[in-house]
């Protein structure tokens, strides 16, 4: 098979496939995509999501949307185009993980629809999984634990989603979080419980 965007490029085949990675673990690759404003919970929900799913003895990787613009995405800034790449490696780097067998959980806030959409298209059916944090801006501008959205109003941060930027919130998420006054425990649970709904009923 050749690349679409250089076709001297051909897939190499492997000798081991997905399916036999996923029986090696015991468990159904898919990802989790965490989408929402800053400060809606994301990351601290994904980190306890992760957690969670270990104890339960599943083999897991999490790709943390601020901890990738440390390696991967470090030589991208904010413009629109640049966020259409970030999103975009997450994406890829994501796939390759399913690939390799694991649950994903991804925190990224990736704000526009089609480009989620995008990512969603590069994965099998029933892999991708989109959990909106729909927490409200002005509850995500109350916590604003970074101090990002107080110095988006002074014009200090540019680009800023939510203030500076847009944030296209999912049409149809496949589980939608409101961290507003619930328990951390409560949120995680919630989609917990949709992950392990999903391993059991595709074993």
């Amino acid at each position: 098979m050749q690349s679409p965007a250089t076709p001297h490029v051909f897939w190499q085949t492997t000798a081991v496939n997905k399916a036999q990675r996923s029986q090696r673990w015991g468990q159904t690759p898919l990802v989790v995509w965490l989408t929402g404003l800053s400060a809606a919970g994301k990351s601290t929900i994904a980190v306890a999501l992760e957690a969670q799913l270990h104890q339960r003895g599943y083999a897991t990787y999490l790709l943390d949307g601020d901890n990738i613009r440390h390696g991967l995405n470090q030589d991208l800034g904010f413009s629109e185009t640049e966020r259409a790449e970030n999103v975009r490696r997450i994406g890829e780097a994501a796939r390759l993980m399913v690939d390799a067998g694991l649950i994903v959980v991804v925190s990224s806030i990736s704000p526009c629809r089609t480009q989620r959409e995008a990512v969603r298209a590069r994965f099998e059916p029933g892999e991708f999984h989109e959990v909106f944090i729909s927490t409200p801006l002005q509850e995500c501008e109350r916590r604003d634990p970074k101090g990002l959205y107080k110095r988006a109003r002074l014009g200090q941060v540019l680009q800023f989603t939510g203030i500076s930027a847009p944030y296209e919130a999912p049409n149809h998420a496949d589980v939608v979080v409101d961290t507003t006054d619930r328990p951390l425990s409560d949120c995680v649970q919630q989609v917990t419980t949709y992950i392990l709904a999903l391993q059991s009923s595709q074993v």
